[in-house]
C-alpha cells in the first residue's frame, strides 16, 4: 500500500476498555462495522475476546458465537475483514466465511495450531504481534533492559518459527504490541524508534488507539478523551510510512493521513 491503511476496531465484547458492551448483539455489531466502512476503514477488525490488561479469557464456543455471524454479514457487504483472535479454530472458521486477515496478538504462541491454519491459506495475511503472555498477567512480563532491541529480536524469532512452519514471507505483517506487557515508557521508546522495528522488513501495524499510556500523558482517564492524542500518533506514523494503524474512530485518522499524503506531493 502506498498510503497508510486504517483498520477499524469492532469489539464484540462486554469488557474491552474503550468500547466494551457497545456491540454485543449481532445487529449492533454489523451496524457498527458498516459505520466504520462508511467512515473509510480499509479493514474491519472483528474481535470477540478482550485483550485489555487483566482480562479473563472467554471460551472458544463463545468467541465463535460472537464473531462468525458478524464477519459473514460484513463480508457479504463487500468489506475487507480481519478477525482478532489467538485461536486457530476461530481463525479457520473466520477464513471459511471470508476473513482475509488474521490479527493474532500472541503471534502464534497461544495456539500451536495457528501456524498450520495460516500456512494452509496462503492468500490470508497474518498479523504477528509481540507478546509475552495472556492479558491476565501480561504486565508482570513488562521487564526490559532495552525495550526496542528486545521487541525487535523477539519478533524476529517469531517470524523465523512461522517461516519454518510453512507461513510465507508475503503473509506476514508485524505489530510491536504497544501496551502489551509494556509500561508507558516502553511504549514511548518503541514509538520513538519505530524505524528500527521497520528494519525487520515486514509491513508494520501499530495499535495505540485510546490506550492508557496516552491518558497518562494528557491526564485523560476516559478513553474517549484520548482520541486527539491518538490522531497525533497516526499522523506521525503515516509520515514514517508505517503500513497501518488500528483505530476506534476512522474518519479523523483517514483525514490526518490525507494531509500527510498531500504534504508529500
Amino acid at each position: 500500500m502506498s498510503r497508510t491503511v486504517v483498520m477499524g476496531i469492532l469489539n464484540i465484547t462486554p469488557d474491552s476498555f474503550a468500547d466494551g458492551g457497545k456491540y454485543l448483539s449481532k445487529d449492533d455489531a454489523v451496524t457498527g462495522g458498516r459505520r466504520l466502512v462508511v467512515e473509510g476503514a480499509d479493514i474491519i477488525d472483528v474481535g470477540g475476546e478482550s485483550t485489555r490488561p487483566g482480562a479473563e479469557r472467554v471460551s472458544e464456543t463463545e468467541e465463535l458465537k460472537r464473531v462468525i455471524p458478524v464477519i459473514k454479514e460484513l463480508v457479504k457487504d463487500g468489506a475487507v475483514v480481519s478477525v482478532d483472535t489467538m485461536r486457530a479454530e476461530v481463525a479457520k472458521e473466520a477464513i471459511a466465511v471470508g476473513a482475509t486477515y488474521i490479527n493474532d496478538v500472541s503471534g502464534g504462541l497461544a495456539d500451536e495450531k495457528m501456524a498450520k491454519v495460516i500456512a494452509s491459506n496462503p492468500k490470508v495475511q497474518y498479523i504477528v504481534m509481540h507478546w509475552r503472555g495472556h492479558s491476565k498477567n501480561m504486565q508482570d512480563q513488562a521487564i526490559y533492559k532495552d525495550a526496542v532491541k528486545e521487541v525487535k529480536e523477539e519478533l524476529d524469532e517469531r517470524v523465523s518459527s512461522l517461516l519454518k512452519a510453512g507461513v510465507s514471507n508475503e503473509q506476514i505483517i508485524l505489530d510491536p504490541g504497544i501496551g502489551f506487557a509494556k509500561e508507558s515508557e516502553h511504549n514511548w521508546q518503541i514509538l520513538q524508534n519505530i524505524d528500527r522495528i521497520q528494519l525487520l522488513g515486514y509491513p508494520l501495524l501499530v495499535g495505540v488507539s485510546r490506550k492508557r499510556f496516552l491518558g497518562e500523558l494528557i491526564n485523560a482517564k476516559d478513553p474517549n478523551d484520548r482520541e486527539a492524542a491518538t490522531i497525533a500518533l497516526t499522523t506521525e506514523l503515516a509520515r514514517l510510512k508505517v503500513w497501518g494503524v488500528r483505530t476506534h474512530a476512522v474518519k479523523a485518522h483517514q483525514d490526518a493521513i490525507s494531509v500527510i499524503e498531500r504534504m508529500r506531493k
